[in-house]
């Protein structure tokens, strides 16, 4: 069964339920009750060594793939930002989170040396590289250029 998202509507208060992988890949959902159009809480997807092709290599859309660890400062300086890109990007690219500690295959796979990393793919296959922190109007800068 595919996981969904319980989301109040703002007019009519009734909770509608919808699937997360419509959400992610830009479809808006509308209330069942009054057909207002409902708020989208687009986060990060989390991806292991395991589910890398599944939520990556398969990606119908451009994946932004964060690539650190919990005990990174500036990975956790970033994770706002990526969460704001995840939101406004939805649709167009993906915003996904791989933890380098509990996921070593793909980390070196693509050989990170450094976090943060943002790797850039499209069908599993790197098209940019980010290293270190970034603000976010130079990332979205970047990411423009991938999803042209």
């Amino acid at each position: 069964m595919a996981e969904t998202e319980l989301i109040r509507c703002p007019k009519c208060g009734m909770t509608n339920r919808f699937p997360v992988d419509k959400i992610q890949q830009g479809q808006r959902p509308l209330c069942g009750q009054c057909r207002t159009p409902l708020p989208v809480p687009i986060k990060p997807v989390t991806v292991t060594d395991a589910t890398f092709a599944a939520e990556v290599e398969r990606s119908p859309v451009p994946v932004l793939l964060d690539l650190w660890a919990p005990w990174c400062g500036p990975c956790r300086m970033m994770a706002p930002i990526l969460d704001e890109l995840a939101a406004e990007m939805a649709g167009r690219m993906r915003v996904a989170k791989l933890n380098v500690d509990d996921n070593p295959v793909t980390a070196g796979r693509f050989n990170v040396r450094s976090i943060p990393t943002l790797l850039a793919l499209k069908k599993g296959l790197e098209v940019d590289r980010i290293v270190g922190v970034q603000s976010k109007s130079d990332i979205a800068q970047r990411l423009q250029q991938v999803i042209a």
